[in-house]
């Protein structure tokens, strides 16, 4: 490009160039700085445990303590170095939920860390001989004490944390206002997560890459962009750079297609762009350790809840006349039909009487049945529904091979006759107990695609780490009693 006559030439700028430099890019520091604080207290913690229990085997080779800080010697705070680097370069301090509480990638970088320094060790002095009961000890209670204080920072510091997201909607003329209206609802009573939704702007999708566009996101202060059937381009990401240049998010509603890709790598293939889908190098091995968390969970579950079951099945026999457990038929993998148990929350004769209720069902679709003032349920159901507690029994059906600890939710024969044929993807997978809809809303939910799109995400992201992440919010759930009837 050459300068025109009496003008100044100013430079494009590359699209990928932010508009000013930004240290960390985080909404909150305190999220940042409380799991740095974490994540050294873990790691402080394994390292004295494993040096209390090491010193009644072999000391720490004198060549390898150059320096002694608060008591603890250097190789901890070599360890801890690269450890957080390692954590920060992978986006686990990021404020983005699904990296900072992805579990399974810390203690993976963890277990890389420590077995880097063997071999690290083996070339500073092929003679020396670290502890291996140090060694071993430091490795697993690493692991062990990071993942568990941030599944307690998961549990517990989004209780004190107030936001208020600002969310410009991009999307297709007909889905404009059902998405706002989905916002606005569910961001305003999304009180769990202590995050509050406010749509500040909107525009259709023909225009998401149009400079009018991008401006008015900038103008409206959005924080987020949620945008759906983006037009193509041929820069796919142009809007995704465009708005990352301003630090801000880009949220997209994926169809299944998306999703699988997402799962693929980039790579060229014949002098063609494409994304390689494959399976891991333990391929099953996740599903099958999925399996035996299911069964030794449930065991142990219903040991330490047994008190509470006995508890509960007194204070049901005194509050109404009945059975203490209701078993009522349900749809489970591949459309086989199974009993599921729960504690009985409602009068005797209450199937007899839902006919009489269907007027006041809450769902638009009359696929779940849902009335927010059931006069069905007997004066402890109120609690237990609120609390989920009747849940619990189907433990027993998690022992039986019928049911997960997360999955779809097994619907009842009702509900499953009003199906859509799409809906039945979600009979592919074992039902669980919770699962990502009933973390995601649960009773404010009134429409059933909406939960079976969840229900899909779920099926095409599963993995070891969603599965405790979804268990992980159940608890906080339960705890709070949020969206329940």
């Amino acid at each position: 490009m050459h300068n025109s006559p009496g003008k100044t030439y100013k430079p494009l700028l590359d699209i990928r160039a932010p508009q000013k430099i930004r240290l960390f890019h985080l909404a909150s520091w305190k999220h940042w700085y409380i799991l740095l604080l974490s994540d050294i207290s873990a790691l402080a913690i394994a390292w004295q445990f494993a040096r209390y229990l090491n010193k009644f085997y072999s000391p720490i080779p004198p060549q390898l303590v150059w320096w002694v800080w608060l008591g603890i010697p250097s190789p901890f705070w070599i360890f801890a170095a690269i450890t957080l680097l390692f954590f920060a370069y992978s986006g686990l301090y990021n404020d983005s939920t699904s990296k900072a509480q992805n579990y399974v990638r810390t203690g993976q970088l963890v277990s890389i860390v420590y077995l880097l320094s063997l071999v690290i060790v083996y070339f500073y002095d092929p003679k020396l001989d670290p502890p291996r009961s140090l060694f071993f000890t430091a490795w697993f209670g690493s692991v062990g004490s990071i993942i568990s204080l941030r599944l307690l920072l998961a549990l517990v510091v989004p209780q004190f944390k107030q936001t208020t997201v600002p969310v410009f909607i991009i999307a297709p003329a007909g889905r404009l206002n059902k998405l706002a209206e989905i916002v606005r609802r569910r961001g305003s009573s999304n009180s769990l997560r202590r995050v509050r939704y406010k749509v500040v702007g909107a525009a259709l999708a023909t225009t998401a890459n149009s400079p009018a566009t991008l401006k008015a996101i900038i103008k409206s202060g959005a924080k987020q962009v949620l945008a759906e059937t983006l037009p193509q381009t041929k820069l796919a990401s142009t809007l995704y750079w465009r708005l990352r240049r301003s630090g801000i998010c880009l949220r997209l509603i994926p169809s299944s297609l998306e999703i699988l890709h997402r799962r693929g790598a980039s790579e060229v293939f014949a002098g063609l762009p494409t994304l390689r889908v494959e399976t891991s190098l333990l391929v099953g091995w996740d599903y099958r350790l999925k399996r035996w968390i299911d069964f030794f969970g449930a065991l142990f579950g219903i040991i330490i809840l047994s008190p509470l079951f006995v508890g509960v099945a007194i204070a049901i026999k005194i509050s109404s006349p009945g059975s203490i457990f209701f078993r009522q038929e349900r749809v489970g993998l591949h459309g086989k039909i199974f009993k599921v148990w729960k504690f009985r929350t409602m009068v005797a004769n209450a199937a007899k009487l839902q006919a009489k209720l269907e007027a006041q069902n809450k769902t638009k679709d009359g696929i779940m049945f849902k009335v927010e003032r059931d006069p069905r349920i007997i004066p402890i159901g109120h609690f237990l529904r609120r609390t989920s507690i009747d849940e619990l029994p189907q433990l027993f059906n998690v022992l039986l091979g019928q049911m997960s600890l997360v999955g779809p939710r097994p619907l009842p024969l009702r509900d499953v006759k009003r199906f859509d044929e799409w809906h039945h993807i979600r009979h592919r997978v074992l039902p669980g107990i919770t699962g990502m809809w009933q973390i995601s809303g649960r009773s404010d939910i009134e429409d059933f695609d909406d939960a079976a799109r969840l229900d899909l995400y779920y099926i095409d992201h599963w993995s070891l780490n969603l599965d405790l992440d979804i268990l992980v919010e159940t608890v906080r759930i339960v705890l709070f009693g949020k969206g329940a009837y």
